[in-house]
């Protein structure tokens, strides 16, 4: 999926949220230099991709390289100290793969983009309104006919606190197929609060999963851009779960893998390129029609 314009705003606000984070001094001079590359920007290129090249910017202007991870390990903490709470509402419903992949898709809405962040009260009402929420778009069958079939999987993580979300969800998997092979991909290096292989680590998820970086720092999964080891991978397993909206961003022209899209629509602009409001639950398959 190309960089829309209406991306440009976040792209900015970013830089202004990470300038007043790390104290960075010089930001003038940062500020000139990121409109310098906005000013030559590739629009054939993904969102993903331009944000890990201005993230990478900004990292020379302050000695912090990872300004996000008093938040990380924050949300990892504050998921990981409500494991009972999660794992009741999953238990609490008849049907707790549907449960536990819902609320591993809802667990989406944890996200910092200076635009359309929520308060954390906000995000846990998600959660406690349980009941009230549903799949504008739920392909929630074939993926469970596809796991069934399946020897390996690969599970792109997303953001920091909704991993813990995920691991609920994959020991769900496993109970579906527990002969299934599943792999757990995160970031390469620091990159906003997306999830990079200590904050896995810290909430288990090499208990369900055996956890392999992408080798990248960009946003989402920019194939061009993955080390070799984990393109390989991605090319040999046999189906894929893409959790959020930049790696929808950076994989929604693939074709030729079975892919499963778990995010909530937090902006118009992916809203608008799936055919849902904002704020709707996706599951979503690549070689299904979404409407139907």
């Amino acid at each position: 999926m190309k960089i829309n314009e209406k991306c440009l705003p976040c792209l900015v606000n970013q830089a202004i949220k990470i300038c007043e984070i790390t104290k960075i001094e010089n930001r003038e001079q940062l500020y000139k230099d990121l409109f310098l590359y906005l000013s030559t920007l590739d629009f054939s290129k993904s969102n993903p991709e331009v944000i890990g090249y201005t993230f990478r910017l900004l990292k020379k202007y302050t000695t912090n390289l990872d300004p996000y991870l008093e938040i990380r390990n924050y949300y990892n903490t504050l998921f990981l100290n409500k494991s009972d709470y999660f794992q009741s509402l999953i238990n609490s419903n008849s049907n707790s793969f549907n449960q536990a992949l819902l609320i591993a898709t809802i667990g989406n809405i944890i996200d910092f983009n200076p635009i359309h962040q929520s308060t954390e009260e906000e995000k846990l009402k998600w959660f406690d309104r349980i009941n009230e929420k549903v799949f504008t778009i739920n392909h929630s069958d074939k993926l469970i006919h596809d796991i069934k079939n399946s020897k390996s999987l690969l599970y792109l993580g997303d953001n920091c606190g909704e991993i813990f979300l995920d691991k609920l969800f994959i020991k769900k998997i496993k109970e579906v197929n527990p002969q299934l092979t599943i792999y757990f991909g995160v970031r390469g290096a620091p990159v906003v609060n997306d999830s990079i292989e200590e904050d896995a680590y810290y909430v288990g998820m090499d208990e369900v999963a055996t956890i392999i970086s992408n080798g990248d720092d960009s946003l989402g999964t920019v194939l061009s851009r993955v080390s070799e080891d984990f393109l390989t991978l991605f090319n040999q397993v046999d189906m894929i779960l893409s959790k959020g909206q930049a790696n929808y961003e950076s994989l929604s022209e693939v074709t030729n893998k079975n892919i499963y899209f778990l995010l909530v629509t937090k902006c118009d602009v992916i809203a608008n390129d799936i055919g849902v409001p904002t704020q709707s639950i996706i599951c979503m398959n690549n070689k299904e029609n979404p409407h139907e």
